[in-house]
């Protein structure tokens, strides 16, 4: 009974030096810097701009809806079994406008528009001018909506994966708070966003700790992006405990100053209750 006692004892002592070494703390707090009550400047947010190989919804409506009749592209019915339907029965999608290549699309009367490089609300006045000046509608109302707007989120995080956005704005936080936020072992201070931008890839490097990051190209995403929270060294070491703070005398002499705390007080209460028998 006294060994197996002190077995746990010394199981417990080397698992309370370990959680208190402060190596294994990690600074997991967001925005360190930032006093409370701050007010800051926002950087703007343009919006998410078109870039080939996007697909847009594109609505015009009128006062006189046959007269927008001709601007509009078909809704597509698609049936349970499909790969586009997940659940039963019948579900409907709007057909979108893909950018091609050379960052144009074509529209009904209109044929090729330029598209790329613009944020939807220039977009929907590109095409109502454009309607109106040719004389085909002079009271176009144009919504235009992006249909893969779509960000991927990797690493250390709860619950990875590709995330679809309703509406055209989506800031880091957000995105991370999509995945359910960092684990244990991401690191606050390297948060990386991919993106792919004019035939360039760039990549953005973040810290969440520190209030910069809202000066940052990445804090607002754009389409496709790709958010990459780097592991700690303890998790790529697949949790093993920093060898170094074995190695060294402190912890020794640590765990021997709370083993024989531990096997006296067991001692001693063993004794007494011998006495008490």
């Amino acid at each position: 009974m006294k060994k197996i006692l002190l077995i746990a004892a010394v199981a417990a002592a080397v698992t309370a030096l370990v959680s208190c070494n402060p190596e294994t703390y990690k600074k997991i707090n967001y925005l360190q810097d930032v006093r409370q009550d701050t007010t800051m400047t926002m950087k703007v947010n343009n919006g998410i701009i078109i870039q080939p190989q996007d697909q847009l919804s594109i609505i015009v409506t009128s006062r006189d809806p046959k007269m927008a009749v001709p601007f509009n592209l078909s809704v597509s019915t698609f049936y349970t079994g499909s790969e586009l339907s997940s659940s039963g029965g019948a579900s409907q999608r709007i057909t979108g406008y893909v950018v091609n290549n050379e960052g144009d699309i074509t529209f009904p009367s209109l044929g090729s528009v330029h598209v790329a490089g613009l944020n939807r609300w220039e977009l929907q006045d590109l095409i109502k001018d454009k309607l109106a000046d040719e004389g085909l509608l002079r009271d176009a109302v144009v919504t235009v909506e992006f249909l893969n707007f779509k960000v991927s989120v990797l690493g250390e995080v709860t619950a990875p994966g590709t995330y679809s956005v309703t509406g055209d704005k989506i800031t880091i936080f957000q995105a991370l708070a999509l995945a359910r936020d960092l684990t244990i072992y991401g690191q606050r201070e390297n948060v990386q966003v991919i993106r792919e931008q004019n035939g360039r890839r760039h990549i953005y490097t973040l810290d969440l700790t520190n209030s910069d990051i809202f000066k940052s190209q990445a804090y607002y995403l754009q389409q496709n992006d790709v958010v990459y929270v780097t592991p700690s060294k303890v998790r790529a070491g697949q949790g093993e405990i920093n060898e170094n703070y074995f190695k060294s005398g402190s912890f020794w002499i640590s765990l021997a100053s709370i083993s024989m705390t531990t096997v006296n007080f067991i001692i001693a209460l063993t004794n007494r209750a011998k006495s008490n028998k």
